[in-house]
């Protein structure tokens, strides 16, 4: 394989850098801080080299560098990105998320290692399983972009990989039915986990304080966000 970035020759070689790194997202919980910051070091060195690089090409050397691009794309683009790698190449288009939706993320004081979350996935899954996932994912898609919310709960429902990592997390299920009996729209692992994520309507103001109740409840501390999704990405600040 060639690697893209390897075939860049940058004119300014800058020297003498400090860096100092300011990050809200917590590391090892399945919310893509790893390619937050390959994104960020592959903006940062594409301005410092003076490479006049487009986001595309940005997306291609980080892609490279962290090795599938699901979480790459949306940090540098924003919204709800869809991508494939495939020879050499990432081939994507962007879903706008409704305003009227919010994320709100149920953080434990525990990490989840990438490699025990792969783990315990089977090394090969039945051809309904498959076919299960695909009409779901595609249920995904039409409903967030016909704003049919009530449709979301049965299209985040997944059998490739939440059911072999629930057990992997503590009293995932009493915060699942927690969460449907605050009318969540749907429920589902970030990333890996060991964050579960929940969509809810953006005017619910409830829902956060009495989530934050009940994992008070909890043998393990919990930190809950409430988010919008970001429809910019990457942004650059100039001081």
């Amino acid at each position: 394989m060639i690697i893209y970035h390897n075939k860049i020759k940058p004119d300014k070689i800058p020297t003498g850098i400090k860096i100092e790194i300011c990050s809200n997202i917590p590391v090892g919980r399945g919310l893509g801080s790893s390619a937050t910051c390959i994104v960020a070091g592959v903006v940062a060195a594409n301005i410092l080299s003076e490479s006049n690089l487009d986001k595309k090409e940005i997306l291609k050397i980080a892609t490279e560098i962290e090795g599938h691009p699901d979480n790459i794309a949306p940090a540098l683009f924003g919204n709800m990105i869809i991508s494939i790698y495939e020879d050499n190449e990432v081939y994507f288009d962007i879903v706008d998320i409704p305003d009227e939706l919010s994320f709100c993320a149920i953080i434990p004081d525990f990490e989840l290692s990438t490699s025990l979350a792969r783990s315990v996935l089977p090394k090969e899954i039945p051809h309904k399983d498959g076919v299960y996932n695909i009409g779901r994912v595609s249920l995904l898609i039409s409903s967030l972009m016909n704003k049919n919310f009530e449709l979301i709960k049965i299209a985040c429902q997944d059998k490739l990989h939440q059911i072999y990592r629930f057990p992997l997390i503590e009293n995932y299920n009493d915060i699942v039915s927690k969460l449907y009996d605050l009318e969540s729209l749907c429920v589902f692992l970030s990333g890996a986990g060991p964050t579960i994520m929940s969509i809810i309507k953006d005017d619910d103001y409830a829902f956060v304080d009495s989530m934050k109740s009940f994992l008070l409840e909890l043998n393990n501390n919990y930190e809950i966000k409430k988010l919008k999704c970001d429809k910019h990405g990457t942004k650059i600040n100039k001081v």
